[in-house]
């Protein structure tokens, strides 16, 4: 089995990240993925600093999310963030609705433009892709679906497959990975709790204690590309438990 991450945007709400590095490591996990609000504003120390707790903890950081905007105005300065703290694969992970194409041709350029933002980063030594959420998954008026539009405009983008996210936007995870498998280069590995449970959590769940088929998809993604399984909850209200509880799950499925 490949090793288990843990996005830390999951432990936003568990201040402060040396606690988090703690409670993810004492359950197993040998890395975590960051995101842009935790490091775009470090300077070099803090960067240091920031390596330094990690590997105190026996973590690395092999992939981060940073924001379109960095990626497209300053990559100069994601590159510097991923060399000092280890990053090897970066993924550009949203786009706000108002910001967001309306038709095909639209949806296409979305993909060329991602694709054009982040040579840098590949001519770096990157791997660089696109996260996705539901909204790429639903169709346009004419029928044509924005992620497939995305890859068609990308054709070298990788994509980290946020499978709950495909399921909540009324897609099939297992026809999605047969026909762009072999793009995915990370997995997030997260729940949808049963039909009209944990709204206090935004209907997540902890993995293994949801509705998506993880035991039959697991194997499946593991024959991909994959490098990296990353296990996320968007609104968890106890990070311990979702630390605990998803990579005991996720050991049952190798």
């Amino acid at each position: 089995m490949q090793a288990i991450s843990f996005q830390l945007y999951s432990a936003r709400n568990f201040q402060p990240f040396s606690e988090v590095f703690k409670t993810v490591a004492q359950a197993g996990y040998t890395q975590v993925e960051g995101y842009s609000a935790l490091y775009a504003e470090l300077d070099e120390a803090a960067l240091a600093g920031l390596k330094s707790d990690l590997e105190a903890n026996g973590l690395t950081m092999p992939t981060a999310h940073f924001s379109l905007d960095m990626i497209e105005n300053n990559p100069s300065r994601v590159i510097e963030i991923a060399k000092a703290v280890g990053i090897e694969a970066i993924y550009c992970p949203h786009i706000m609705a108002d910001l967001r194409p309306t038709d095909a041709e639209g949806w296409r350029d979305f993909g060329k433009r991602l694709e054009a933002a982040g040579a840098p980063l590949v001519e770096a030594g990157h791997s660089f892709g696109w996260h996705n959420h539901d909204f790429e998954f639903v169709a346009l008026p004419s029928g044509e679906i924005p992620m497939e539009l995305i890859f068609h405009g990308g054709p070298n983008l990788r994509w980290e497959a946020d499978i709950a996210w495909v399921v909540r936007g009324g897609a099939d995870p297992f026809d999605w990975i047969d026909r762009y498998g072999s793009r995915i280069g990370a997995v997030h590995v997260k729940d949808i709790a049963p039909v009209g449970e944990a709204a206090d959590e935004d209907g997540w769940a902890d993995v293994g204690h949801g509705t998506v088929d993880w035991p039959k998809l697991f194997p499946i993604l593991e024959a991909t590309p994959a490098k990296y399984f990353i296990v996320e909850h968007d609104n968890p209200k106890d990070v311990k438990r979702l630390a605990d509880r998803s990579i005991a799950s996720i050991r049952t499925y190798g």
